[in-house]
């Protein structure tokens, strides 16, 4: 996650600002621009029920005009859309199909954490150039269910979250019942969002030969392959092969699971080049886009040294390591494949770029 700078201001603010704490204008995240922006209220709203009317400040004409998604009244989101846009949810908030009954106590704060995570996840996609909205597949949208008593997975492109998993105590009981180091919110969005990508990237784009060879052939039958890893555990060659344990369990519990630890890696580099960070010497180039301009040699170079780095500023304040993984040559190739894909998706759709019934879609980071 890049910083951002108020653009009434130029003081440093960040991805959940809804105000600048220097010049104090209002602030927004524009899905379009991918960065937050400062606003001033145009016009309020005429009856109960209206949106407010905002002007980006410094904006071009014509496209200067925006409100906040109708989610922002309960503080679950900053993200604007045009006003021009009969639709009053913003692009993230526009993939939920069911959100937590707010009549239920915790459930708003809930909601909220996994909004949270959820904006994480849309902007990495954004960033990326991925469709995830239909447009650009015959898979039709990504799509979202934050429910209680409901087990969090993925099936035909629908996202399924429990809502316990936004309680930490809850997520940490999880996490040891499951032997899962790296449990978190946003780590089960990107694994179940990597499962709709292998519909889109692999399955769609005719490269199940690839996949096959690499990650191994998933017509295994899917049930009984978790029924066996959940009853006798994973493979005790899993960390020769896997980015995790349960990696090891199908062909798409891996590629889902290297899908998310691509995400991880990513994101986590394009926060420490904009924070300055350097690891062992490795300077992390500001002009350089993690999401789109590095080769996945260049990621590996600069994600190895900062996670070491990273590994021992954790121990030096008395914590497990930062990043308790080791990457066996073979995932090394699974995470090569991801990044390929990716890349490739995303050039076709610069140099194809499709219209969504309204405009053509700018896909250049």
């Amino acid at each position: 996650m890049k910083n951002f700078a108020c653009s009434e201001c130029g003081n440093t603010v960040y991805f959940e600002n809804v105000k600048c704490l220097k010049c104090g204008s209002t602030l927004g995240f524009d899905s379009v621009e991918k960065s937050i922006v400062a606003i001033s209220e145009e016009s309020a709203s005429a009856a109960e029920g209206e949106a407010t009317i905002f002007r980006k400040i410094n904006a071009r004409p014509g496209d200067d005009l925006v409100r906040y998604c109708a989610n922002a009244e309960f503080g679950v989101c900053n993200w604007l859309t045009p006003e021009s846009e009969a639709n009053v949810f913003c692009k993230a908030c526009d993939l939920n199909r069911i959100i937590p009954n707010l009549s239920e106590p915790g459930s708003l704060l809930a909601w909220r954490a996994l909004e949270h995570a959820k904006k994480r996840l849309v902007y990495s996609l954004l960033r990326l150039g991925l469709p995830f909205d239909g447009t650009a597949s015959t898979k039709g949208p990504l799509t979202f269910d934050f429910v209680r008593n409901a087990f969090t997975g993925h099936l035909d492109g629908v996202v399924t979250i429990d809502v316990s998993e936004a309680d930490s105590v809850e997520r940490e009981r999880q996490r040891q019942q499951f032997d899962e180091p790296y449990r978190a919110l946003l780590g089960h969005l990107r694994h179940e969002s990597g499962h709709y990508y292998w519909m889109v990237l692999v399955e769609e784009a005719e490269r199940l030969d690839e996949f096959r060879e690499i990650f191994g052939d998933e017509r295994e039958d899917y049930d009984a392959a978790l029924a066996r890893h959940h009853g006798n555990g994973p493979a005790p060659d899993w960390p020769e092969r896997h980015v995790s344990a349960y990696a090891s369990a199908h062909p798409w519990e891996d590629w889902a699971e290297t899908w998310a630890h691509y995400l991880h890696m990513v994101d986590a580099l394009d926060t420490a080049a904009a924070e300055g960070m350097d690891g062992h010497g490795l300077k992390l180039d500001l002009r350089d886009d993690i999401y789109s301009s590095v080769t996945f040699e260049v990621l590996m170079a600069r994600w190895i040294p900062l996670t070491i780095a990273l590994n021992s500023l954790s121990r030096s304040m008395g914590h497990d390591d930062f990043y308790p993984f080791v990457i066996p040559e073979p995932a090394y190739d699974k995470l090569a494949f991801v990044h390929r894909v990716i890349h490739e998706r995303a050039e076709e759709l610069r140099k194809h770029p499709i219209a969504d019934g309204k405009e053509t879609l700018n896909l250049t980071p």
